[in-house]
């Protein structure tokens, strides 16, 4: 609806305590389904306008990288039950549109080796925290990687030639780490991490533009902050990875 016409509309129905709506509609040449159309519209717009901002909020402390589902999600978390189909609507009103457009991340998937075989075999599902982890190098030419002490964890990977490497692998088992890699060529075996790095660009590097590699290093460290602690996902029930561990009290 245009805005000379709402306040057309606003004003119409203002006046008509004063004047009859068939003087006033003849007046203005505006035509009684229209009116009310308009003012059913007018009506709606009252109804959710608290709710537009609280999804604009959403939306802007996520930097638009909430779609409607995960919005609806973090309404319901607030206490507000409303439809995911309603959130829609509002935000498409409002133009408020998921920024990120995920792109297909592509791994170098390496030679075929004998280093270590499939232990994981897509079973990403772990027990506890800690049990197992997955590895991947993805190209920022930014920042370097860092074995953590992690005794007994399995470790899984493709066959990238870094993965390949006496050092890696001798430093692997000085901290008591099981390796597991990927079979040749098949990118489900390592999707997880795949899926993230895929994210992590999509959610970050190709929505922000950085002053240097300092400032990238910063907002990556943030990302993660923000990854682990606020960004819900759905498959954990519409929470975040630290709110889903603290719920079900999982053993860090």
């Amino acid at each position: 609806m245009g805005k000379g016409r709402k306040t057309l509309v606003l004003v119409i129905a203002k006046l008509r305590k004063k004047y009859t709506l068939k003087a006033l509609l003849n007046y203005t040449k505006l035509a009684k389904s229209t009116y009310y159309d308009a003012l059913k519209k007018l009506s709606r717009e009252d109804k959710y306008k608290g709710l537009k901002t609280l999804i604009h909020n959403i939306c802007n402390k996520n930097h638009g990288r909430y779609g409607y589902r995960r919005v609806t999600m973090q309404l319901h978390k607030q206490g507000i039950k409303i439809n995911h189909k309603v959130v829609m609507r509002l935000m498409k009103e409002e133009n408020l549109t998921c920024k990120v457009r995920a792109k297909k991340y592509k791994s170098y998937r390496g030679q075929e080796g004998k280093i270590a075989k499939n232990i994981l075999n897509r079973n990403f599902k772990a027990e506890k925290p800690n049990e197992k982890w997955a590895t991947d190098v993805t190209e920022f030419a930014l920042c370097n990687r860092k074995i953590k002490e992690a005794k007994g964890i399995i470790l899984h990977s493709d066959q990238g030639w870094q993965y390949q490497n006496k050092r890696y692998q001798k430093l692997l088992k000085e901290k008591g780490i099981i390796q597991s890699m990927s079979r040749k060529g098949n990118c489900l075996d390592n999707a997880v991490i795949e899926n993230f790095f895929g994210l992590l660009k999509s959610e970050l590097f190709y929505l922000k533009k950085f002053k240097s590699v300092e400032d990238f290093i910063k907002e990556l460290k943030s990302y993660i902050k923000y990854y682990n602690t606020k960004r819900i996902k759905i498959k954990l029930k519409g929470l975040s990875p630290v709110e889903y561990r603290i719920k079900f009290q999982l053993v860090v």
